[in-house]
């Protein structure tokens, strides 16, 4: 190995282990909600794995917002322009603050019929109404602190995103024992004790970043003037580049939340089965989306200091990274079969659909892990914002999805069956996003100088 490959290596590593340690911490939370929700009842597990949903929609639009963001922070950060770091910060909170709130009012109000639009199941519907009243009220400062600690990410400062997620983790996973089972003297509470415990943990974390953004040796800052101030010319940067990947996220989150309510019109063992396959499968992929979102911000850092022959060059060893740790995800998920009848206490029909699902989702695993490295880490990072939308638009929207509302719903086929199609999209998607790569119009210096 050259000196040139050790150095990249090791800088990739000291980005990657961080970011797939919050992944993974991340994937805790919601497996300890599944093991933990999956032994009061198959209704209280399929609830919370529904109504989370409507916080996975936001978080993805969160995501998308502050990815947009990142195309312009991590350029900056190769720039050494902290301000302007600042002030994209300011633009982005602007955008999704209204969008929190509006998700908030609407899951207020309108919480049985949010859960209609998951499944008919009336027992689910009463569980999952419970869950958001009480988790309703952390969007907005959740909104907050995960806006900033990506953008944090963008500069490679990732370990602070990853301690305040780990102590999150704990709070919730505590409080989860305590209040779901009554430990310590409490009353059983099931489903509205991991409510509980998991507001409480994201009022912990919400609470950290803020105080961590006020540290005066913090290197970039939440400054609330910004959300206030003029932004000219740095505003029309930030809409051309953000609001593609936001649409791209908000159209992708609303494609997956509508494969979960397909399932959802299939009954609570299939409803069970996914909850268990898609947690398995955000375990599997931890590793793969640190690296895709290492990608985005060295790439990111080394196009804004203009180094666009390094890029290309290390853009191709962080495509054949995805793929060898898509590989051992597709392992990991297929090893979870042989002991999940030992772990979950889910129905022999619930089993059977997971066997199958799992198996879908190994190779899936490995699809997913090469475009998202491509479509988040290669093509954002030098402000290629618009592909992903349109490739996204026509295998999922376009393809998938009425396939398997066909499959379910008109010809009424196997459970196993819809599954398949419906995450058939990733493998649609690998061809289109290849042959994009190859054209290198993603490698773009997007900054201006703003001293």
């Amino acid at each position: 190995m050259t000196q040139n490959n050790k150095h990249f290596y090791k800088s990739v590593f000291a980005l990657v282990i961080p970011m797939a340690l919050q992944n993974l911490i991340d994937v805790a939370i919601t497996s300890a909600d599944v093991l933990m929700l999956g032994n009061v009842s198959e209704a209280a597990l399929s609830a919370s794995s529904l109504a989370g949903q409507v916080w996975f929609v936001l978080s993805l639009i969160i995501f998308g917002t502050s990815s947009g963001a990142s195309i312009l922070t991590a350029q900056y950060w190769g720039k050494k322009d902290t301000v302007t770091i600042e002030r994209v910060i300011g633009l982005a909170l602007r955008f999704l603050l209204v969008i929190s709130f509006l998700f908030t009012v609407v899951v207020l109000l309108f919480p049985a019929n949010v859960m209609r639009l998951f499944t008919t199941e009336a027992d689910v519907i009463s569980e999952g109404v419970k869950y958001l009243r009480i988790v309703v009220w952390t969007y907005i400062p959740l909104t907050i602190s995960l806006l900033y600690l990506n953008i944090m990410r963008s500069v490679e400062k990732v370990k602070i995103s990853m301690l305040i997620h780990l102590v999150g983790f704990f709070v919730n996973v505590i409080l989860n024992s305590i209040l779901i089972f009554g430990l310590l003297g409490f009353e059983p509470m099931g489903i509205v004790g991991a409510a509980l415990a998991t507001a409480i943990a994201r009022m912990v974390q919400f609470v950290i970043a803020i105080v961590y953004s006020l540290l005066p040796k913090t290197i970039i800052h939440f400054r609330p003037k910004y959300l206030f101030t003029k932004s000219g010319i740095l505003l029309k940067d930030f809409l051309k580049y953000s609001l593609p990947v936001t649409f791209n996220e908000l159209m992708w989150s609303l494609a997956v939340a509508m494969n979960t309510s397909i399932i959802g019109h299939l009954g609570k063992a299939a409803v069970s089965a996914n909850s268990v396959a898609q947690t398995t499968r955000q375990l599997a992929m931890v590793v793969g989306l640190g690296i895709s979102n290492a990608t985005a911000v060295m790439l990111g850092k080394t196009i804004g200091e203009g180094k666009m022959d390094e890029a290309r060059q290390n853009s191709k060893r962080f495509i054949r990274l995805s793929l060898t740790f898509g590989v051992l995800g597709a392992c990991i998920i297929l090893c979870v079969i042989p002991i999940a009848p030992y772990i979950l206490n889910l129905s022999a029909e619930a089993l059977e659909y997971l066997r199958t699902m799992l198996i879908v989702m190994s190779y899936f695993c490995i699809a997913q892990c090469v475009n998202t490295t491509l479509v988040v880490g290669v093509f954002r990072s030098g402000g290629d914002a618009r592909i992903g939308v349109i490739i996204d638009m026509c295998s999922m929207w376009g393809i998938t999805i009425p396939c398997a509302a066909l499959a379910a719903f008109v010809f009424h086929w196997d459970v196993r069956i819809v599954y398949a199609i419906l995450m058939a999209d990733e493998i649609i998607k690998l061809l289109p996003i290849f042959l994009r790569y190859r054209t290198y119009k993603w490698l773009k210096n997007v900054t201006r100088d703003f001293s």
